[in-house]
């Protein structure tokens, strides 16, 4: 029970960090909304004062998750740190900001490097066939849905580090599922591109270099925990 009533507590201290998040990102909302469609001609149409509304929370909430990051890694570490030993909580502590980078870093490869390419591809589909007009909630929805996994896929190394500091799994059983996880990062890249190939193919790159990436950071992270393991032995 104190376990639970301790994680009861930090969850709602994340929560009220992502409420006032929200505040604040709703607050300059419009600013932020500007800086979305700068390189759009002309404006996006709405189809009614609901979809006005139901944008602008959107993208306040987005907005909040990535704010809000720190603050429930930080809530997260807190939980477990009773359990670690005084250098895992430094280390472990140490991967709290990265987590902030690597979700940011995702994000804006989706936004500056796969949407205008992908936005670019079905545009093309339609020239000189259909009249495209772009509606505020579907514009924003389709950018939201094709680059938010990657600010959560690009965590991918850092979680793995984690695990492996905690010993939860190590570099073996990631290279023994290698076949599995490229299976699962493939359809997962599938899942969230258009039909093409191209777009497939530029998902696709950066996930397999993101596992393997994984797999060399936790190789290197468990090499010095058999170290620090092994000293420890030979010292008793």
């Amino acid at each position: 029970m104190e376990h639970m009533e301790e994680l009861r507590s930090r969850i709602i201290k994340t929560l009220i960090g992502f409420v006032a998040a929200f505040i604040v990102s709703f607050i300059f909302v419009q600013d932020i909304y500007e800086v979305l469609i700068k390189d759009m001609d002309g404006k996006l149409a709405v189809l009614g004062p609901s979809d006005i509304l139901w944008v602008y929370m959107m993208i306040a909430a987005v907005s909040s998750i990535a704010a809000t990051i720190p603050l429930a890694a930080y809530q997260l570490w807190r939980f477990v740190a009773p359990a670690l030993k005084p250098e895992e909580r430094k280390v472990t502590f140490r991967f709290i900001p990265w987590l902030f980078i690597l979700f940011i870093t995702g994000i804006s490869f989706g936004y500056f490097v796969l949407f205008p390419i992908v936005l670019g591809f079905l545009t093309s589909l339609s020239a000189g066939q259909f009249e495209i007009v772009f509606t505020a909630e579907k514009y924003f929805r389709f950018m939201i849905n094709l680059i938010l996994p990657f600010g959560v896929l690009f965590e991918m190394p850092l979680v793995v580090m984690f695990l492996t500091r905690l010993g939860i799994i190590n570099p073996t059983v990631l290279k023994k599922s290698r076949k599995i996880s490229y299976f699962a990062l493939v359809i997962i890249s599938i899942v969230i591109t258009p039909p093409d190939i191209l777009s497939d193919i530029l998902v696709i790159i950066p996930l397999l270099m993101l596992y393997e990436m994984s797999v060399q950071l936790s190789n290197l992270v468990y090499r010095k925990r058999l170290m620090r393991e092994g000293a420890a032995l030979s010292v008793i």
